[in-house]
């Protein structure tokens, strides 16, 4: 299931040291007490986080209930090319959409259905639910033999768990993107009304308020508007709409509960929902059974996309616009609001059924604010389908995640998708007068007055009896007391509860204002506080703390008029690359747009009776992307969406620091901040399509039998350039095709790096023209195993076409971080030298895989302890369980100073945890298996942990080959390893090592 960001991150637990006792491998356990939550900032105001320092909750069986998405290898309608039973292509043409309707559709269609049936049947299951159109496969309740044999099924690239999903939520952002004002974007373009028309964006979230005035439109007619072609119209039961691209939009109002067919208009020109996973779950409702909007952030996304222009909002804010108020709405709900915050969120069937019919509908941009604490694969349900969106023509924009401010923290980095960081706009500031005469500025929408001089004092001090210091802290719902509260201003820490939940218990206590303390890098927002309210920044939020503990201390909230923080800045919460997946060879996120403050429609229930409110998150972010490419794609129709997303990136624009310099963190920020007033116009793109991205998920390993040569990411034809290995010199391909013609010259800075461009100019005589160029990347002063930035720039015809770079170089790059070997056998792959000469090689091993069988339960953790000798070159854990729908993680603590620290967890939505560990420092170590959910009707989850080091012996059963080459640099050779078992029943692990430390992985497989 997903939520509006997967499930919460896990923190670390205690080990129980008295307990355990070092034996080196051999294993022992013990229960004890299980992982308190992680206490992360929430995304937006209305979706809490767990409770710090309480036991970690177990989510319901329904969460990960055996239901699992089965993605299949053939291509779904939308990409279809032909070829199966003499049947004919039914990819649409540039323009058109799918036609689901048409015979070579429907027998193509049926063609995977059967398909579905069989492979289902083959390990004794049935699909629950197919889908042909975006995406081909299907769910089904699996056992874990099912799910096992599934996977080994030629005829499956993936068997993904239906896990839950969650939303990743100049003072107005359309003001300082420059689309208003009389010399702003949409006077170019005819005025507001014209930006986006013609154009459909799909909004796939948690519904409409169709009654707030940003959606207002006209009653929907019963034939074509002769003075308005793109005006939609209904036929019975379906609503049809023409396009700026030629095709035409048909969709649906589909009722439900406090939803008729009447709240479509000309504005919402569709409304769907999904739930069968999550309606079938059983998790009680805040929220309709329709397209209406339980929570607000469905209504939000929408109106900042594509709300009406000129939207009066109340004396203080004014009136506000969606990006693209031209554009129409169609209404894809398949996030639900529960009762329970924390199971809010939607299924990755129901999602992947939301894509299936955006795509059969014809809709032209997408917008997905839905994501992952954790990077999701390139073979995940929704990426795949989204893949075939992009093959029908649909430009998506998704959120890249509020996981921030660490590495790697981002989701939704497929390269066929556009991935949102969140940027700041000029913010509402207000200043906090501390009796001790120091004045602090910080961030606030609700300090319209003066408020004191009032005595103020620490929520960490103003709480009831026996509350606990962090809960105190942070204000948490019910703690504060108030014969210590009442008539104060309150200072409370940032994190842990919702923002909005901090102030409103302070207005239960009888306070009068808070002061909301950042101690970590999560950026200041000004959200519609109960009681007037300052947000304070790191490092100013510890000081204004360290005063309210003094006794005596006094504050003043006093209005600012004036505007003193820099921006647009990249808001701490924003989640930040490199990709993983990828191999850190696709740069993410790939531009950045407002994401803080964004004043939007939202739904009243969920509100406070509120039309709308102000949220932050990257949630907000992705819908002004799809605006933009709404506006784009109503001026370029013919465009390709990766032509969009190119123009988007190459004309964006540095976000600021701090202090008001330059941004170069190209994973905090992609290309930059969106440039809307360059972007109709980018001079030259970098396009991609359909066998680009095959050749890319082939280059990844991913097998999908299409026949597609495979290419290493990094010469993707992205509109960045990325390398997360570079071995002294690498060479990477790039293809752009002119929007305007002229000669364009390049130039290329990347610290540390020397950049040769080939050609280094390009000549285009006419628009549409494409010619390819190479960039040699060398490195001459970069550290090694550090990331450089810089950027490739093409200059020409009054244009600049700037494309992001990010290199990492390292003394070895090897194609195979991990090879595959089943009993004795070899594997082979290439490496690369950074430098000529003697490259001596050493394989370590191998290591009999230790098999610990055990049992674990919710909130309960068996704990492992072991010993790795000096000089030992990789540890190695892993769970496996064959129970479905059980949920456990993977922790591990080394001994330092006589305290164990954790050193490394595995703790994603699933029961098959892994860590690996190269170069393990000598020592004691404790490995923690932690229950999270049980399989369904079971008190406890089997499972088995398998353990192995690979010490410093060598000649256990593998050799390597050559073992000392003389490495020319920059050119890659064969490195082949050969394992002998002495038992072939048996697994076991090795080590082949490079000069440098690096190595490669040889998990040998049983043989018998």
């Amino acid at each position: 299931m997903r939520r509006v960001a997967g499930r919460t991150r896990r923190g670390a637990f205690t080990v129980a040291l008295s307990v355990l006792t070092v034996c080196g491998l051999t294993l022992s356990a013990t229960a004890a007490g299980a992982a308190p939550a992680s206490p992360g900032d929430p995304d937006g105001p209305s979706v809490p986080a767990p409770t710090a320092g309480s036991s970690t909750p177990a989510l319901p069986g329904t969460v990960t209930s055996g239901r699992y998405v089965v993605a299949l290898a053939k291509a779904p309608v939308a990409t279809y090319t032909g070829g199966e039973q003499d049947i004919p292509a039914t990819k649409p043409q540039p323009g058109a959409k799918v036609d689901v309707t048409a015979e070579n559709a429907q027998r193509y269609s049926a063609v995977l259905n059967t398909e579905h049936q069989e492979v289902a049947a083959s390990v004794g299951a049935a699909p629950e639910k197919s889908y042909t159109t975006a995406f081909n496969g299907f769910a089904a309740d699996l056992t874990g033999e099912q799910v096992a044999a599934l996977q080994k099924d030629p005829a499956v690239v993936s068997v993904t768990k239906d896990t839950l999903r969650v939303t990743t939520d100049d003072h107005r952002s359309t003001d300082f993107l420059k689309l208003s004002g009389s010399t702003g974007l949409w006077s170019t373009l005819g005025g507001p009304n014209q930006a986006g028309k013609g154009v459909v964006i799909g909004v796939i979230d948690t519904g409409i308020w169709p009654e707030n005035p940003s959606f207002k439109g006209d009653a929907l007619g019963t034939a074509p508007d002769a003075n308005n072609p793109y005006k939609a119209y209904r036929q019975g039961d379906t609503i049809i709409a023409k396009k700026v691209n030629g095709g035409t939009f048909t969709g649906t109002c589909q009722t439900g509960e406090q939803f008729s067919a009447s709240l479509c208009n000309t504005k919402i020109i569709s409304a769907r929902y999904f739930g069968d996973a999550y309606l079938g779950s059983k998790t009680p409702l805040a929220d309709f059974k329709s397209p209406r909007d339980g929570a607000g952030h469905g209504s939000h996304t929408a109106g900042t996309a594509a709300g009406n222009n000129d939207v009066y909002v109340g004396a203080q804010s004014g009136r506000i616009s969606g990006v693209a108020p031209g554009a129409s709405i169609a209404v894809y709900k398949a996030l639900w609001e529960a009762k329970d915050p924390t199971l809010s969120g939607g299924f990755t069937s129901d999602l992947v059924a939301a894509i299936d019919q955006a795509v059969a509908d014809g809709v032209d941009v997408i917008n997905y604010s839905v994501g992952a604490p954790t990077e999701s694969p390139a073979t995940d349900p929704v990426a795949l389908a989204f893949l075939s969106a992009a093959s029908a023509g649909i430009f998506v924009s998704a959120s890249a995640g509020n996981s921030g401010a660490g590495a790697s923290t981002l989701d939704n980095t497929q390269p066929w998708v556009t991935t949102v960081a969140a940027s700041t706009v000029q913010r509402y500031e207000a200043k906090a007068k501390l009796g001790n005469g120091v004045t602090y500025t910080g961030v606030s929408t609700t300090v319209g007055a003066t408020v004191g001089p009032k005595p103020f004092v620490a929520a960490q001090n103003s709480a009831v009896s026996g509350t606990p210091t962090d809960a105190a802290a942070r204000c948490y719902t019910g703690v504060l007391d108030p014969a210590k509260v009442a008539g104060k201003i309150v200072q409370c820490d940032r994190g842990g509860n919702a923002r909005l939940e901090k102030s409103a218990e302070v207005k239960r206590a009888g306070g009068v204002g808070m002061v909301l303390t950042d101690l970590q890098d999560l950026g200041p927002i000004g959200d519609s506080h109960s009681v007037p309210s300052i947000e304070i920044d790191i490092p100013d939020g510890q000081k204004v703390k360290d005063y309210a503990l003094t006794s005596a201390a006094t504050a003043t909230l006093v209005p600012s008029s004036s505007s003193t923080i820099p921006y647009p800045q990249i808001i701490g919460f924003s989640s930040r690359g490199p990709a993983l997946a990828t191999n850190q060879d696709v740069l993410k996120p790939d531009l950045a747009a407002p994401g803080v403050d964004i004043l939007a429609a939202v739904a009243p229930p969920s509100n406070d009776g509120k039309s709308f409110a102000r949220y932050s998150g990257t949630s907000m972010a992705a819908p002004h992307v799809a605006g933009l490419a709404a506006i784009i794609r109503a001026k370029n129709p013919t465009w390709s969406p990766m032509a969009v997303k190119s123009a988007l990136m190459t004309t964006a624009t540095d976000t600021k620091t701090r202090t008001g310099a330059a941004n170069t963190d190209v994973f905090a920020q992609g290309a930059g901040n969106a440039n809307p007033s360059s972007m109709l116009s980018p001079g030259l793109v970098y396009d991609s399509s359909d066998n680009d991205w095959l050749a890319y998920l082939e280059g990844l390993g991913t097998n999908l039998g299409t026949g597609v040569t495979a290419k290493d990411p990094s010469d993707y034809n992205a509109p960045s350039f990325a390398v997360g290995q570079l071995a002294g010199s690498q060479t990477l391909t790039r293809t752009v095709t002119a929007t305007t013609p002229g000669l364009y010259r390049a130039t290329a800075s990347v610290p540390g790096y020397t950049v040769k461009i080939t050609p280094s100019i390009l000549n285009f005589d006419t628009a549409g023209k494409s010619l390819s160029f190479t960039a040699t990347f060398t490195r001459t002063t970069a550290p090694l195993s550090t990331y450089a930035m810089g950027s490739v720039t093409w200059q020409g015809a009054g244009k600049t076409v700037r494309a992001p770079v990010a290199l990492r170089s390292t003394t070895v790059a090897s194609t195979s971080n991990k090879v595959d070997i089943t009993g004795s056998g070899s594997a082979s792959w290439q490496v690369t030298s950074a430098f000529s000469g003697a490259f001596p090689i050493t394989a370590y091993g191998l290591a009999p895989v230790n098999e610990t069988p055990d049992e674990v339960s919710v909130t309960q953790s068996k704990q492992y302890a072991f010993t790795v000798p000096s000089g030992s070159h990789l540890a190695r854990f892993q769970t496996v369980v064959a129970a479905a729908g059980a949920d456990i993680d993977l922790y591990l603590y080394r001994k330092v100073d006589g305290k164990f620290q954790q050193v490394a967890a595995s703790a994603s939505g699933s029961a098959n945890e892994k860590i690996e560990l190269a170069n393990p420092p000598a020592g004691d170590y404790v490995v923690a298996v932690l229950g999270y959910t049980d399989p369904p009707g079971q008190s406890s989850t089997p499972f088995i942990l398998r353990s192995a080091i690979v010490t410093n012996e060598v000649g256990k059963g593998i050799s390597v080959s050559p073992s000392n080459p003389n490495a020319t640099a920059g050119q890659a050779f064969t490195v082949t390893a050969t394992t002998t078992v002495p038992d072939p029943s048996k697994a076991y692990v090795g080590w082949v090592q490079y000069p440098d430390l690096t190595g490669t992985l040889v998990e040998v497989a049983k043989a018998g």
